[in-house]
């Protein structure tokens, strides 16, 4: 069992991949799991939530979070990959007028479904679709549900429209841009990408303590248990009769102690108490 519980909040730099990013945190916890919660593309930057040891048990967690990102389109331009690293595959004269940019961006608020891109790691058939895309096998991607809560034009000098979105998980920004200039009769792709936040997280939370970040998303109640029970629960066993307090049974997940010391996290389903990962 490792002894590490740690979470991170890091500013992936421009130009390297979400798996470089990790190495120095690898280095120096060498030995442990080391995972992230949303993988950003090479030619993005911003915010990445790293998870080592103990705390790559609450990977699925953090990524069911949404996430926002401030995003520069450049109309009138499309690549393969949708981004500036693709070979250019469709152009266009036509760059649309700010009025009608901002109205086809509220169009795209609330749920629809999106067509990932092909340059992505989503499986088809057993495959990675970029895989697939390098070998040119014809691939069609399937559609996925996404929520987009917000897309505000912040900046427009024609052909790059700066524009704010929180969208859902598993929203492909790459997309968005091809979307909203396919919408306006135009093309596009994205020049830049910067994540500024993953749930609660933003870029000021960097460096900030594990449990600081843990107490932040606000989905964890504090369970305190019966240091009589310790061999039992050691075992994986643990009783609703074991547990003394609970500060909020409404919410899914849990730090759980023995006395004022933190022993682990917990999942609550169904009034039975699950033991995450031990810290």
């Amino acid at each position: 069992m490792s002894k590490v519980f740690k979470i991170l909040i890091q500013d992936k730099k421009e130009g390297i991949t979400s798996f470089s990013s990790l190495s120095t945190i690898k280095r120096e916890y060498r030995g442990e799991k080391v995972g992230h919660a949303g993988t950003l593309d090479k030619f993005a930057s911003g915010l990445m939530v790293v998870l080592v040891g103990g705390a790559t048990k609450l990977v699925p967690i953090f990524e069911s979070m949404g996430k926002s990102y401030i995003a520069t389109i450049l109309f009138g331009e499309e690549t393969t990959t949708l981004d500036p690293e693709g070979d250019i595959v469709k152009r266009s004269d036509y760059i649309p007028q700010r009025d009608e940019l901002i109205n086809v961006l509220n169009s795209f608020l609330g749920e629809s479904k999106q067509a990932p891109p092909i340059y992505s790691a989503i499986h088809i058939d057993g495959k990675r679709a970029y895989k697939m895309a390098r070998n040119n096998e014809n691939i069609e991607m399937p559609l996925r549900d996404i929520f987009v809560y917000k897309a505000e034009l912040l900046e427009y000098n024609p052909p790059f429209a700066k524009v704010l979105f929180s969208v859902s998980k598993g929203t492909y920004i790459r997309s968005l841009a091809r979307d909203i200039a396919s919408s306006l009769s135009s093309c596009g792709r994205l020049e830049k990408l910067r994540r500024i936040s993953v749930g609660p997280f933003d870029l000021n939370d960097v460096d900030k303590d594990s449990y600081y970040l843990l107490d932040k998303t606000k989905l964890f109640s504090k369970i305190k248990l019966n240091p009589e029970k310790r061999k039992l629960i050691d075992n994986g066993y643990i009783s609703k009769d074991f547990i003394l307090s609970d500060s909020d049974r409404s919410l899914k997940f849990a730090t759980l102690y023995f006395d004022d010391k933190l022993y682990g996290i917990g999942s609550k389903d169904n009034n039975k108490l699950s033991i995450l990962t031990r810290v």
